[in-house]
């Protein structure tokens, strides 16, 4: 399964905020950590803020925080606010042989383990796993 840009920035930015709990940080600060641009990442910051993962604050000395429970809110909670984990595939239209009926079945029970496995991992959790707290 691979993710879409947006996702990934979603999961960066989610990341970056939660491990400086109470902070204000820039989203030009986790643009620039990522090679990507300010103004695309605030088009992903705005819809995180939307759902209540981080709050803004406009102004000098603004930026984002971590505003969601880190050991409740899964990789699969942030996943779906941008893109349905899984439809790629439902969308690739009917298997012409039986060959590719059966690779859709082992792709779909691939996705439904990756589905399974980013609902289990809470942001907590990953903090752990790349060694930054939380």
């Amino acid at each position: 399964m691979k993710l879409q840009k947006n996702t990934r920035l979603a999961l960066y930015s989610v990341l970056e905020f939660a491990a400086r709990p109470g902070d204000l940080i820039p989203a030009a600060e986790v643009a620039e950590r990522y090679g990507e641009s300010a103004h695309h990442l605030a088009k992903v910051l705005s819809e995180l803020a939307r759902a209540g993962i981080v709050e803004s604050t406009r102004g000098v000395g603004g930026g984002y925080r971590f505003s969601a429970n880190a050991r409740r809110l899964t990789l699969l909670d942030v996943i779906r606010m941008f893109e349905e984990p899984g439809a790629d595939r439902a969308l690739a239209g009917a298997a012409r042989t039986p060959v590719d009926r059966a690779l859709g079945q082992v792709l779909a029970e691939i996705d439904q383990t990756a589905i399974a496995t980013f609902g289990s991992i809470t942001v907590a959790t990953m903090l752990k796993m790349v060694g930054r707290g939380g």
